[in-house]
């Protein structure tokens, strides 16, 4: 797409996605993902009711009355969004495909964050890293992003998320925020997502099409890997066919569950013919208790 029409889309989705974040995001985001640190700010004398894990014996002792330390939430965060972009993404039978949903779930949570002032980080993988955009702040930066996912081109159409989490350990030292939005359609992340899990605040959220659950029984029909390329005769009018198709499908995903589960880890599941905004507002709230 020419200049001209990029920056009327990066426009339509600010629009959209900021309006999102401010009205409805924005508020759940914060009570989400509160500072996770505390950084020691004062003391002062004790008053009743105050946690006596907290008095500073030294200052009590000095006084001969009790003192307590008070603390400071550390209120800047880094969200780190890590968006897959491998072939499997480019597609969807609704309105939209499944990397149009992805680049607006991104653009939702990356306003809510610069609403809340933290810096925004993204890693674009495929079975390799694509590109790596470091944690800012600022308006110009998440439009950067958009940009970005709007029309980057990877040079590889598989998936590795395995590798994308262990770049994501290498550059990021400080706890963050983490979002992996993805189909999912790998396996093998398991135990690198828990070592990522163990330090920082993870969640995944799963774009799907209600078609890739299950064939119908079309006939012999010529399919594409989407990741690979390769084309194929399927006979869909095959019961085991079909059979084999859903259960492959049915262990991706409940791979994705127990994954994330196990971790410690939150996850969401959101349909390319459903709302995303009711499945992310579900899952703050829940969170948030």
């Amino acid at each position: 797409m020419n200049t001209k029409e990029l920056l009327k889309k990066v426009r339509k989705i600010e629009i959209k996605t900021r309006r999102l974040s401010d009205h409805v995001f924005g508020g759940e985001y914060h009570s989400t993902f509160k500072g996770r640190g505390m950084t020691f700010s004062e003391v002062r004398q004790y008053q009743f009711g105050d946690d006596v894990r907290n008095i500073d014996w030294n200052v009590t002792a000095r006084y001969n009355e009790p003192y307590i330390k008070v603390f400071e939430e550390e209120r800047e965060l880094t969200l780190m969004l890590m968006i897959d972009v491998s072939g499997s993404e480019s597609f969807g039978t609704a309105t939209q495909f499944k990397n149009e949903i992805i680049t607006e779930i991104a653009a939702t949570l990356a306003f809510s964050a610069l609403q809340n002032n933290d810096k925004i980080g993204v890693i674009l993988f495929s079975d390799e890293i694509e590109l790596y955009i470091p944690p800012k702040k600022g308006r110009s930066h998440v439009l950067r992003i958009i940009r970005e996912l709007l029309e980057f081109s990877p040079k590889s159409k598989k998936t590795n998320i395995a590798e994308a989490l262990k770049f994501f350990t290498n550059v990021t030292k400080k706890k963050a925020i983490v979002f992996v939005l993805s189909d999912f359609m790998d396996s093998n992340y398991k135990d690198t997502l828990k070592i990522v899990a163990k330090k920082h605040d993870v969640t995944g959220i799963r774009i799907f099409d209600i078609n890739e659950e299950v064939i119908p029984n079309v006939g012999m029909v010529e399919m594409q890997d989407q990741e690979t390329g390769e084309l194929f005769l399927v006979n869909t009018a095959s019961k085991k066919v079909r059979k084999n198709y859903s259960e492959n499908y049915n262990h991706q995903v409940a791979y994705f569950a127990d994954a994330f589960r196990k971790s410690g880890a939150g996850a969401l599941s959101c349909r390319t013919d459903q709302s995303y905004v009711k499945q992310l507002l579900g899952y703050f709230k829940t969170r948030g208790r």
